[in-house]
């Protein structure tokens, strides 16, 4: 059932990342051709033995290149980051790029008379001091208790948003609009409509061959998920369509997508499966994934979970 090992790549990535709604000096950075949004509250991940265990089993290695950048310019990121987001974004001819937002209580004048004291020296951009870091990162404090970080295309591009020079995410209501619905949970993220057609057509597999496919994608609009480790693992995904036959028509072939995945599935991807739950209301299809800590944990040792991490 390819569209719940979609949802738990979606949470392999996130679970990197840390959350909660944008602060206003992330949100003026990010630019209008947004692609993706992910943010994850770090703080609810500490609470979480699964999530911790998610995290220490699958960390990607530019997170870890991130986490040993902070460090070496003073900031832990287990004590002084409370959020991290990543935004994707299409910069015209530079294609597809991203930058993060690292949030917390940083003492700002501590970490930068460190960075000057191993000669890290900043170059001017649109009036910011931008600052090498390890691992091929530039970084800028946006005030006190943000960071934004990137390469250096990603991160100009991010601080011309931000400087008036070029269209930022609230003049994209499509994707703007999503955001109030999820940005509250402790892990969420937003995708836009091609991202999403792409998504869906990966997780339909045999039936969207069956299906006309290519009719359907051209009424789905966009999709968010919002996700929480405070009671087990809760994963709630909705697909925003056009209208409500899409809807059905979308929920129907995922139904007969889980339902053949089943007759191949292990105990563990079969308990998986069985709290996978899909319907449709109006022109959403609703997507809703729950777990105990222990049925999750056995399903990370699973051969399914051990695909979709590499």
């Amino acid at each position: 059932m390819k569209l719940f090992k979609i949802c738990l790549t979606s949470v392999l990535l996130v679970s990197m990342a840390y959350a909660m709604p944008l602060n206003s000096s992330a949100r003026a950075c990010i630019p209008a051709d947004l692609l993706q949004l992910i943010s994850v509250d770090y703080r609810s991940l500490k609470d979480s033995p699964t999530a911790m265990a998610l995290k220490q089993q699958l960390m990607p290695d530019n997170i870890k290149q991130f986490e040993a950048a902070l460090k070496s310019i003073g900031i832990d990121p287990d004590k002084d980051v409370d959020s991290l987001t990543f935004a994707s974004f299409r910069d015209g001819k530079q294609g597809v790029k991203s930058v993060g937002f690292a949030n917390g209580p940083f003492n700002m004048k501590a970490v930068l008379k460190r960075m000057k004291l191993q000669n890290f020296k900043p170059k001017k951009y649109n009036n910011s001091d931008v600052y090498p870091m390890d691992g091929g990162f530039v970084m800028v404090f946006l005030d006190e208790s943000s960071l934004l970080f990137g390469d250096q295309t990603g991160l100009d591009a991010a601080l011309d948003t931000r400087d008036g020079k070029t269209l930022s995410l609230d003049t994209n209501g499509d994707m703007a609009d999503m955001m109030p619905d999820v940005d509250a949970s402790p892990v969420w993220s937003i995708l836009d409509q091609q991202g999403t057609q792409n998504m869906m057509r990966s997780a339909l597999g045999q039936a969207a061959n069956i299906a006309d496919y290519e009719t359907i994608k051209k009424r789905i609009v966009g999709s968010r998920y919002g996700m929480n480790f405070s009671n087990g693992v809760n994963f709630d995904l909705t697909v925003l369509t056009s209208d409500s036959v899409t809807a059905a028509t979308l929920s129907s072939l995922v139904k007969a997508g889980i339902l053949y995945k089943k007759m191949s599935a292990t105990p563990a991807e079969k308990v998986a499966v069985d709290n996978t739950t899909v319907d449709s209301d109006s022109s959403n299809l609703l997507l809703h994934f729950k777990a105990s800590d222990q049925q999750f944990q056995s399903l990370m040792h699973s051969d399914l979970f051990a695909a979709v991490s590499h």
